[in-house]
């Protein structure tokens, strides 16, 4: 149904070559941003007051906010321009994200690690640093639904286990995936953009090492208390999952599927063709296409070659990545127009933002860019969060990446890192939550955990933008 989306559109006999590029984002009023902070605040909000609802409705909530802002887009500026933004954002930006997307839950899916673990301090250190190391391979969701069951299964005999759960959210879905774009939406969003792939690997090596052995030196540290405590064994007759059978890795083929994964958004970085084919305005590079059409190979192989009881260990189901695929339809939507408007600098409605983030002279201020990217991408989803920044800080990625290396560093550390700062923040969170919680585990609330992140990780912030991004 989506594919045929742009045909019709074409049948309309608009004028489908025009998109939000061809409007002056200095004429748009903010009023135009209100669908995109509708349905961010539709993720943020409703699972939290009316769970039930949202668990039912959320394709409708997004679609609604999809349309309200093309409809009255279209009635303001013609079918055609609101035909090539939707267009735009279907096959420019959305296909690719979701692809990629899918194609590692996919894979990652069909890894299942089998066997049971006794969860020493020492061990859950291990396995989480091999998470966090994992994350920017196969990415935060493949690597975080790779190994949480096996860590489950390793303090299923433990009192204290929140602050493992917790620590692997800072750590393996969020902080592990900041050195490629494999690893985390928010740095695959800049590869589209341009970025190119070791862009990040280079630039945030220093301060993913740094957050990163402070978070699991003081996970050692607490874990290591815990388990001296004679009363930390919940006794061996309470442990749910007993050695019954031998440690073991089901799914072995998707081991090298995840490289043919790395190995073909490689190739479609560094392989440029020059050919690109124009569909109805928008222009697809070969390259892009070639690289979707055999990832969605690599996700058929997959399922095709995975055994069974590899999906059926990891309880594999499409849930998850379902609905980030029914809701990010409307955030890449509903974000061109903000995008435009931030493209129009201190002449467009977001002045402010723009002043708040740049010195007298109009520069960017890297410190001022990682604490407001970060900031908003705890309460928002830092994939589009991410975007927004990209863009406001002028959207081109060659000057981006040498004259203004900082500030895209700057923006990447805060929606990577503070992804890590409320459930809500990175699409990993809160399917660890769940997985936690269906094992027994007595998980914070939103506040409870948010507790957790200001105790622990904005103190490490602070520390961060005063060691990398304070000019």
């Amino acid at each position: 149904m989506r594919r045929a989306l742009p045909c019709g559109l074409a049948a309309l006999g608009a004028p489908l070559s025009a998109s939000a590029a061809s409007v002056d984002g200095a004429t748009l009023s903010a009023a135009w941003g209100i669908p995109f902070v509708g349905i961010l605040l539709s993720i943020a909000v409703f699972p939290l007051v009316a769970g039930k609802f949202w668990h039912h409705h959320y394709g409708k909530v997004a679609a609604l906010w999809a349309i309200a802002f093309l409809v009255p887009f279209a009635v303001a500026f013609g079918v055609g321009t609101a035909g090539g933004v939707l267009v735009h954002a279907l096959l420019e930006e959305y296909v690719p994200f979701i692809v990629l997307l899918a194609s590692l839950y996919t894979v990652a899916g069909g890894i299942c690690v089998r066997g049971n673990l006794h969860g020493s301090a020492r061990l859950n250190t291990g396995l989480i640093a091999l998470g966090t190391a994992l994350a920017s391979i196969m990415g935060t969701t493949g690597a975080a639904m790779l190994l949480i069951r096996p860590l489950q299964r390793a303090n299923d005999n433990r009192k204290h286990v929140v602050h493992v759960v917790v620590f692997f959210i800072f750590l393996v879905a969020n902080a592990g995936g900041s050195l490629s774009p494999l690893g985390d939406p928010p740095l695959f969003l800049g590869f589209l953009n341009g970025v190119s792939f070791f862009w990040t690997t280079v630039h945030l090596a220093l301060p993913m090492l740094f957050i990163c052995i402070v978070l699991l030196a003081l996970f050692y540290a607490l874990d290591s208390y815990y388990w001296r405590r004679k009363e930390e064994s919940r006794g061996a007759f309470a442990d749910p999952t007993p050695d019954t059978q031998p440690l073991g890795i089901d799914g072995k083929i998707n081991f090298v599927l995840l490289v043919a994964i790395v190995a073909l958004v490689l190739m479609s970085g560094i392989w440029k063709p020059g050919v690109f084919f124009d569909v109805v305005g928008t222009h697809v590079a070969l390259q892009n296409i070639v690289r979707d059409v055999a990832l969605l190979g690599v996700l058929g192989a997959s399922l095709a070659l995975t055994p069974k009881r590899a999906r059926e260990g990891n309880a594999f189901d499409w849930a998850p990545i379902v609905e980030v695929a029914k809701l990010f339809v409307a955030i890449f939507i509903t974000i061109a127009p903000v995008i435009t408007i931030l493209r129009a600098g201190e002449a467009g409605a977001f002045a402010g933002i723009v002043l708040a983030v740049s010195d007298a002279q109009g520069k960017p201020v890297d410190l001022a860019y990682f604490w407001a990217t970060g900031l908003l991408s705890s309460f928002l989803d830092n994939a589009p969060t991410y975007l927004v920044f990209f863009n406001l800080a002028g959207g081109d990625a060659h000057t981006l990446m040498t004259t203004d290396a900082t500030t895209l560093a700057a923006i990447s550390a805060g929606a990577v890192f503070m992804g890590a700062n409320t459930y809500i923040g990175n699409a990993p969170n809160f399917m660890v939550k769940a997985i936690a919680e269906s094992r027994g585990v007595r998980m914070p609330g939103f506040f409870g955990y948010l507790g957790w992140s200001c105790i622990v990780l904005l103190p490490l912030f602070a520390v961060m933008g005063w060691l990398f991004f304070l000019e």
